[in-house]
């Protein structure tokens, strides 16, 4: 077998292939060895008779097409396989030549893995956010968590900011109500920004027994299309008015939010949990920068059938986030001005999906240089994670099992490594 390849781009080839007189011979006995299971010769028994009988009794347009097929699918293998090509979809086959039993001659065309020139991993410029906890962070926490033990009394003055105001509402627009809008014995919290803007501030001043209308306009970006910036009247009610009492910092309450003997303590566990949770970001941040360097740094193309993947696999987590706050994807498209798939994927979707596909395969590269590997213990040591996550989850467990579900712990893991290494490259001193 004799093949060349010619780069149609940095991303697709077109492999031509010719077949020898022997390879065809070969392919031809796997074509009888399959057609021999269904072929009827007197005097043999179906699926025992000779590969030389079976020759003389199959249709030869038959024998050939199967033969063509055997052919050209062990040579599109073998020749992207010896010019280390790796496919990534089933090429596109076009028989140039077929001569059964003489010679065949055709072309292989697809996308493959393009190869990356990997830029200087090692010279990268390392700017790390500064961990700095403030007053105002452990203040922020403080009063989140006074609130989950607050008092809550009820009053006849007026509502203010930071009071509950109990409610009954119901919208309408031009004065018709519409889904979503009503609402009996609603605990609002003044301030809050529970509703659209303009509709707590209205409750402001009024008094438990206060009945008012609350005209406003909705936002125009606001999920849903039928309100999105339209006119309506809220009729409100207000059946209650609770003061929100938020407990003193003193070393009782400390004691009552954990295993604290002094508010010092809580104040001073507060700082530590913000500490680390700013390192974390502040290293992720350092992390994300320091590959996307590296990905300016390199050169390395995308293949369009790895991005159109990429762009679904985005579009699938974008919509299950929309579902989770109640909006569908058109109503998204609605709120970002944009006409339909087509115009998101060329606004938004195509340039998210080639930074991810870039840096995927540059930490690849990169992985193949540092000769990074996920060991048998450290992968052993991910999946029972994974499988303790799930315990609760059977079905979800036992996936971790899966040989292809392995594989991408493991490929996950030397991503990791590789990162981390990268991190180690670019900061010791």
């Amino acid at each position: 077998m004799k093949s060349s390849v010619k780069h149609v781009s940095d991303t697709r080839v077109l492999v031509t292939i010719s077949v020898t007189k022997d390879e065809l011979a070969d392919a031809e006995q796997v074509a009888l060895k399959k057609l021999s299971k269904d072929t009827k010769v007197p005097g043999f028994r179906k699926g025992h008779v000779p590969l030389e009988m079976v020759a003389k009794n199959v249709d030869p347009n038959v024998l050939a097409q199967e033969t063509l097929e055997n052919a050209l699918s062990k040579a599109v293998a073998t020749s992207f396989i010896e010019n280390k090509l790796q496919v990534l979809e089933r090429p596109a086959v076009e028989v140039k030549k077929f001569v059964p039993g003489q010679e065949l001659e055709f072309t292989a065309e697809a996308d493959i893995l393009p190869a990356v020139k990997l830029g200087d991993h090692t010279k990268l410029k390392v700017t790390k956010k500064p961990v700095n906890v403030t007053d105002a962070d452990v203040t922020e926490v403080l009063d989140r968590i006074r609130k989950g033990f607050a008092e809550k009394k009820e009053t006849k003055e007026a509502a203010k900011l930071g009071d509950e105001a109990v409610i009954d509402f119901l919208g309408k627009k031009d004065g018709v109500a519409f889904d979503g809008g009503k609402g009996e014995d609603y605990p609002l919290s003044l301030g809050a920004g529970q509703f659209i803007p303009g509709f707590e501030e209205a409750i402001v001043g009024h008094k438990a027994g206060d009945a008012f209308d609350v005209p406003l306009t909705f936002p125009k970006q606001y999920q849903a299309k039928d309100l999105a910036g339209k006119k309506v009247v809220f009729e409100v009610t207000v059946k209650k008015v609770n003061q929100v009492v938020l407990p003193e910092l003193t070393d009782e309450f400390a004691a009552k939010v954990g295993p604290f003997t002094a508010i010092d303590e809580l104040k001073a566990d507060i700082t530590s949990e913000i500490t680390a949770q700013q390192e974390r970001e502040a290293s992720d941040a350092l992390k994300d920068d320091l590959v996307q360097q590296l990905v300016a740094k390199s050169k390395v193309s995308v293949p369009e059938v790895l991005r159109d993947d990429q762009v679904r696999s985005i579009e699938q987590d974008l919509t299950q986030n929309l579902m989770y706050q109640g909006m569908t994807f058109d109503q998204y498209l609605e709120s970002k001005g944009l006409a339909d798939r087509d115009a998101w994927v060329k606004a938004e979707a195509n340039e998210a999906a080639e930074n991810r596909i870039k840096a995927g395969l540059v930490l690849a590269e990169l992985s193949k240089v540092l000769k990074v590997e996920a060991t048998a213990d450290e992968l052993a040591e991910h999946l029972n994670t994974y499988r303790t996550q799930y315990a609760n989850n059977p079905d979800m467990a036992k996936r971790f099992d899966e040989p292809e579900v392995q594989r991408e712990v493991a490929n996950r893991l030397i991503t990791e490594k590789t990162v981390d290494q990268l991190v180690a490259l670019n900061t010791k001193k």
